[in-house]
């Protein structure tokens, strides 16, 4: 029905996350309609970021330098490592501006049924990173998953022969919240987090 270029034009967009066929679909043609102003400097940006973004060799962040300018950073806290999944994670961290020590991204979680052990993440690096003198605190933060909580007791297991305090983020009601809307599982963990008032 479309030219070779087309349906590959939509294969390729079909394989971004959130993007099934229908809207791969709407997406091509949009591009399409608007080669000069949006499909244009989008393939350039696409060609550029492919040739210059590199993972950092330290965290394992995205960024055009390695070590990445959060590692670079003089200002950040050495002593405290946030433990995340994801580079995405880690923007979302980053984005709230309230985290100011260093992080570590495993590249994923542990799941049998996916076949994902310990030796596919980087966890010998975050173990690596822990021994070091400076470091007396590892956050996990890591999402509140079957998978994401099986790998954060891995590896607060792991990080036992490390002289670190362990801690995680905070699980329950979120700020803005109604009860009526919160998941059975939620509720549990906000009723077994809670602190004074």
């Amino acid at each position: 029905m479309h030219s070779p270029e087309i349906d590959r034009l939509i294969q390729y967009l079909g394989r971004l996350p959130g993007l099934g066929p229908r809207s791969a679909r709407r997406a091509a043609l949009h591009l399409l309609k608007r080669r000069d102003s949006l499909l244009g400097p989008l393939a350039d940006a696409l060609a550029e970021a492919a040739e210059a973004v590199r993972t950092c060799s330290v965290c394992g962040n995205l960024d055009t330098r390695d070590p990445c300018s959060v590692c670079a950073d003089p200002g950040r806290d050495a002593a405290v490592l946030c433990v995340v999944e994801e580079v995405g994670d880690l923007w979302a961290l980053e984005r709230t501006g309230s985290f100011k020590g260093r992080y570590h991204v495993l590249g994923g979680t542990l799941s049998a049924l996916e076949g994902v052990g310990p030796e596919d993440l980087n966890i010998a690096g975050l173990l690596n990173r822990a021994r070091r003198p400076e470091v007396t605190e590892v956050i996990l933060a890591l999402n509140a998953t079957v998978e994401g909580q099986t790998t954060a007791h891995y590896v607060t297991d792991r990080l036992a022969e490390c002289d670190v305090t362990v801690s995680r983020l905070a699980h329950g009601v979120p700020v803005g919240g109604e009860l009526g809307y919160l998941d059975d599982g939620t509720l549990t963990a906000a009723l077994k987090a809670r602190r004074p008032f």
